[in-house]
């Protein structure tokens, strides 16, 4: 689109506009002529002097639009690949008529709809470029709707699934095509955007796009049985396994307001992945209570017979019979249908009654207990209660710990109505019960607890404290209307989720520990700076539930208080968790020290000490990144990127791909596994101690890198980043002149556009890439890894440009402004995928980002200031 694009598009047949005041003055000029003196500027590549001269061109045309076609008619250049002048001018005239119009045929008449027959024959050989600005100028969305049915029928047999759909939407013919025919393809092709764009404003059609994408997702189905209809189309089928196609269908459902019920194979395994993981709280982690896991599992499972033999299968897979005995007795499960041992320890259970918690949950003392009394914890459900302990919660300079609670949700749909809101202060923990001050709207107790809560969180005096605060706000704005501005109005907070990350960046995982089955969050925390983690026993219970439980009250209580319990830790010793002096400072502050209006200053970047792996007989030895070899699951594409960055080799798995097919490959190829959650414990069975590492996937994906660097004690030099490919993984590269790289640019059909910046660039999207080249950093230094140049024997084609081994070059990504930047002198093309990089600030990023890592390994020097190659975009 052109910038400045009005929002209404004039039609053909509009007659505003003063010819004596600019507009266009028909004066009879040939436009074939005419195109061939534009032509002749288009060779010279002159953007400004090529508008100037279509602008008049366009003014001295006695009918600008039967011009137009008279242009594309009498010439040939248009209907090949790559871009075109008469694509060109048809846009540009399009920008000028929106800008200018001029009069024409009404909208309607005879002469419109002649040209819009004219028009809607060039569309069979219009390339992308040309069709937009001819559906604009002529208005064809109003043209008759039977030969551009036909023309989208004849793309779509042709194979052209994209330009079918694309020409779809613009037209607006969607009710007049077949839904499932025109998005099959796109869906193979894993091109769900263009499919949404398509339903957008058709529910009938969204309904029926959400189905047929549900029936994808029953059991047993095989996609490849729907992608043999299109034998020669490039598929991309990995990315169509029923667990990507069920989160697109949920988001999907959540984002058009349907139906859950449209889509039941979705939901069936939704609720059998629920299974799953209550199945791991329980019988792995146990750190869900009976009471809870039966009622959730009971919910999820109900009356389905499919459904309950999963669960059998889950309970059977389990070795503790005595555990699973007594599971089945909370569900009463028919004894007939389960394992002869479980059936058997079942049998001992109803004789004994057995029916403790005792086998699953550890004693109170291994967990953090709250330090002041139960006649301390109060519950507060009315507006009087409120008004009683007002002038406590909102004493000024006091330190408060907050949290929320909610009944967990296991169906489609977004996060649910927030049930509970924990206040602590010092010696007492005020919990507010939400269903009850929230409703009914507009009344006495949710006018009272709106005003304090806002008060609360503006008050920039107390500080506020929390562990992952923008959710817990965007949740309690949802559970209650007045609130909606909550995370505006918060000043004076300190998020200890923050922190956290920053100390775990610093410090990284202890070596020869992977700690998957350990705390995590918030339990973590607590455990790493007050010795023990939290009971998360009723974490999954019903918070919906009223009267709360005993021990729903306390552990609502400890999960607020433990936050300034942490708080006070941190302030009085924050050299031992590797905090910066800015960041200890933050949380020292007192009221009369913050700065700017209220607020406590950001948190600064944990620095760590210059070595973390550990000295002595206990270090792990030390590995060179381009010799340390890992793989690493498909949730963790990121921190797979980074490590390539490093030059570490990372073989990444597939999204979809079998969890198992990591112990293969780290079995073959002697790598070490990177993976998170569930699937930790499976493959840790399968490998070797310490070749498996369970990362923490609250961390980003650079300190995720950093900490298994610390691990795995890998030496990182600068020499070893970008040494290999970030796409793709490959080491070898060919180093390509500049010049060479414009002769393929252009061969390749990508020419180097005229001169022109800023708007005038953009306005030339499809026939000349500008996009800025990243900035040089400052200083000399050059990225100049070990690789020989690009010799011709070593292309098996030029056009398009092919090495020898098959790989073709990926030139389309090379802006134009890159093969015109002064001191640019050379680039790099990876052997193995073809994508092509050049110098620019990539690596003094990444050498600043990883300072830690590169100045804590002997024999390291200071990061240059050096530029770095710079992928093209993706």
């Amino acid at each position: 689109m052109d910038p400045g694009e009005p929002a209404r598009e004039p039609a053909a047949g509009d007659t505003a506009g003063d010819p004596a005041g600019g507009a266009c003055v028909p004066t009879g000029r040939d436009p074939l002529l005419f195109l061939q003196t534009l032509q002749t500027l288009w060779s010279t590549r002159e953007l400004g002097q090529l508008r100037e001269e279509a602008q008049r061109g366009f003014a001295a045309l006695e009918d600008p639009l039967a011009a137009l076609l008279d242009m594309l008619d009498g010439s040939r250049g248009w209907r090949g690949k790559g871009p075109s002048l008469e694509a060109w001018v048809a846009r540009e005239l399009k920008r000028c008529l929106q800008a200018q119009p001029c009069p024409g045929p009404a909208r309607g008449s005879p002469r419109l709809k002649q040209l819009q027959a004219r028009a809607v024959k060039l569309l069979a050989e219009s390339p992308p470029g040309l069709v937009e600005p001819l559906v604009s100028i002529f208005q064809l969305q109003d043209a008759d709707r039977s030969p551009l049915l036909a023309h989208v029928h004849r793309l779509h047999q042709e194979g052209k699934f994209k330009e079918a759909i694309v020409l779809g939407t613009k037209l607006r013919l969607q009710a007049d095509l077949d839904v499932e025919k025109m998005c099959v393809p796109l869906l193979l092709q894993d091109k769900a955007d263009l499919v949404e764009r398509y339903v957008d404003g058709f529910p009938d059609l969204q309904r029926r796009l959400l189905a047929l994408m549900d029936s994808w997702c029953q059991p047993g189905f095989d996609i490849r049985v729907v992608a043999s209809r299109y034998p020669q189309t490039t598929l991309r089928l990995e990315r169509l396994s029923p667990r990507a196609l069920g989160r697109q269908v949920l988001r999907l459902l959540e984002q058009h307001g349907l139906d859950p019920a449209l889509c039941p194979n979705v939901v069936t395994q939704q609720r059998l992945a629920a299974l799953r993981y209550l199945c791991y709280k329980r019988l792995v982690e146990r750190s869900v209570s009976r009471e809870s896991w039966a009622e959730h599992v009971q919910g999820l499972v109900g009356q389905d017979q499919w459904l309950q033999e999963q669960l059998l299968q889950l309970l059977a897979s389990h070795d503790d019979a005595a555990v699973v005995a007594q599971c089945a007795l909370d569900l009463l499960l028919p004894e007939e249908r389960l394992p002869a041992s479980v059936a058997a320890e079942l049998r001992q259970l109803r004789i004994q009654e057995r029916t403790a918690e005792a086998p699953l949950e550890g004693g109170k003392d291994d967990y953090y207990q709250l330090p002041i009394s139960r006649e301390h914890v109060h519950f507060l459900a009315s507006w009087e209660d409120l008004a009683r302990h007002q002038e406590e919660l909102l004493q000024p300079g006091r330190v408060v710990g907050m949290d929320l609670e909610w009944r967990p949700s296991f169906g489609a749909g977004g996060r649910p109505r927030a049930s509970l809101m924990q206040v602590a202060v010092e010696g007492r923990v005020f919990l507010l019960d939400l269903p009850r001050l929230s409703s009914p709207a507009g009344g006495q107790a949710p006018q009272a607890f709106s005003r304090l809560v806002s008060r609360l969180l503006a008050d920039p005096s107390i500080t506020k404290l929390g562990y992952g605060m923008a959710g817990d706000l965007r949740s309690l704005g949802a559970s209650c209307p007045a609130l909606a501005q909550a995370e505006k109005q918060l000043q004076g907070s300190v998020d200890l989720l923050h922190v956290h990350r920053q100390m775990r960046a610093a410090d990284g995982p202890a070596p020869g520990v992977d700690g998957a089955a350990g705390p995590r969050g918030l339990s973590l925390l607590v455990q790493q700076v007050l010795r023990k983690p939290l009971d998360k026993m009723h974490q999954l219970s019903n918070w919906d539930r009223r009267p709360l439980g005993e021990g729903q009250l306390v552990y609502a209580a400890a999960d607020a208080y433990c936050l300034l319990e942490v708080y006070w830790a941190l302030r009085r010793d924050p050299a031992r968790f590797h905090l910066s002096g800015d960041l200890a400072r933050s949380l020292r502050l007192g009221r009369g020290e913050r700065a700017g209006a209220g607020e406590l200053p950001p948190l600064q970047k944990a620095s760590a000490s210059p070595q973390q792996v550990p000295a002595g007989e206990d270090a792990a030895p030390e590995v060179p990144a381009r010799a340390f070899r890992v793989v690493c699951d498909s949730m963790l594409q990121g921190l797979a990127r980074s490590l390539r960055c490093l030059g570490v080799d990372v073989l990444m798995l597939a999204t979809g791909e079998d969890h198992r097919r990591a112990a293969e490959v780290a079995r073959q190829e002697g790598r070490i596994i990177l993976t998170s959650g569930l699937p930790y414990h499976k493959l840790r069975a399968q490998v070797g101690a310490g070749r498996c590492l369970s990362v923490d996937c609250s961390l980003k994906a650079r300190q995720q890198a950093t900490a298994v660097i610390r691990h795995f004690n890998v030496r990182v030099t600068h020499s070893d980043i970008f040494s290999r490919c970030q796409a793709c993984n490959c080491h070898q590269y060919l180093k390509v002149s500049k010049d060479v790289m414009k002769q393929l640019v252009w061969l390749s059909g990508h020419p180097e556009g005229p001169s022109g910046t800023g708007d005038e660039a953009a306005e030339i999207e499809d026939e000349w890439e500008t996009g800025s080249a990243p900035e040089e950093a400052p200083g000399g230094c050059t990225y100049d890894p070990s690789c020989r140049w690009l010799e011709e024997e070593d292309l098996q084609s030029r056009v398009p440009a092919t090495l020898g081994n098959g790989t073709r070059l990926q030139l389309s990504g090379v802006p134009a402004g890159v093969l015109r930047r002064p001191g640019l002198r050379h680039f790099y093309c990876c052997t193995g995928c073809g994508k092509v990089f050049w110098e620019g600030s990539h690596l003094g990023r990444v050498a600043e980002n990883f300072r830690e890592v590169l100045e804590g390994v002997p024999g390291s020097r200071e990061p240059s200031r050096a530029p770095s190659p710079t992928g093209s975009p993706s």
